[in-house]
C-alpha cells in the first residue's frame, strides 16, 4: 500500500473528526485556539491509535468489530448530540454558548469518530507488513490532526453567524452523523 493510498485513507477517516471539530468550534467561539488544538490532538491520537489496535486484533475479530462499530458510534454521538440539544433548549443563551470543552466529551467524541479506523486497521493486517504499520498510523494521525484542527476554526465562523443557536445546531449535526454511520453500515456496508 502506497503513501498516497494511506494518506487518502487518513483523509477519509478524518471527515467525521472534521465535522465534530466544526461543531466544537461553533459552540466554543471564545477559545478557538485551545479548542482547535484539543480537537486536533485528541482526534489525531484516536485515529492513529485505532488502526494499530485493529491491526493487532487482525482478521480473527473483524466480523465482531464490524458487526457493532456503527451501533457504538450511533449511541456515543447520539448521547453527546442529545445532551447538547437538551442543554440548548433547557438553558438560556448565556448557558449554552461558549462553555468549555470537557475532556470527557472530547474523549467520547474521539472514540465515536475513530471506530471505523479500528476496522480499517483490521484490513491493514492483510494488506501491509507490520514494519509499515507505525508509519501508516502516524500518517493517519497527522492528517487527522491537521483536518480536525482546521475544523474548529471553520466552526468558529459558523458559530459567529449562528450566535446562540450553535449548540442546538451542533447537537443535531452530531446526531445526524451518528445516524449516517449507522445507516451506511447497516444498509450499505
Amino acid at each position: 500500500m502506497s503513501f498516497a493510498e494511506i494518506f487518502l485513507i487518513g483523509i477519509g477517516l478524518s471527515m467525521d473528526a472534521f465535522a465534530v471539530s466544526v461543531i466544537n468550534g461553533m459552540c466554543r467561539p471564545g477559545s478557538t485556539g485551545k479548542t482547535a488544538l484539543s480537537c486536533g490532538i485528541c482526534f489525531g491520537l484516536f485515529q492513529g491509535f485505532m488502526p494499530s489496535v485493529g491491526y493487532a486484533l487482525g482478521s480473527a475479530f473483524s466480523k465482531y468489530i464490524e458487526r457493532y462499530d456503527h451501533i457504538i458510534a450511533l449511541v456515543l454521538l447520539g448521547y453527546i448530540g442529545g445532551k447538547m440539544v437538551y442543554d440548548s433548549v433547557k438553558g438560556g443563551p448565556e448557558e449554552t454558548s461558549g462553555e468549555k470543552l470537557k475532556l470527557s466529551d472530547l474523549i467520547l467524541q474521539g472514540v465515536a469518530t475513530s471506530i471505523d479506523a479500528l476496522a480499517v486497521g483490521v484490513s491493514f493486517a492483510a494488506m501491509i507488513p507490520i514494519t509499515k504499520m507505525a508509519g501508516a498510523a502516524c500518517l493517519i494521525a497527522t492528517t487527522t490532526f491537521i483536518i480536525a484542527f482546521s475544523g474548529a476554526f471553520v466552526g468558529k465562523k459558523f458559530g459567529d453567524a449562528l450566535n446562540n443557536r450553535a449548540q442546538l445546531v451542533g447537537g443535531l449535526i452530531l446526531i445526524a452523523i451518528g445516524v449516517k454511520i449507522f445507516v451506511e453500515h447497516t444498509f450499505f456496508g
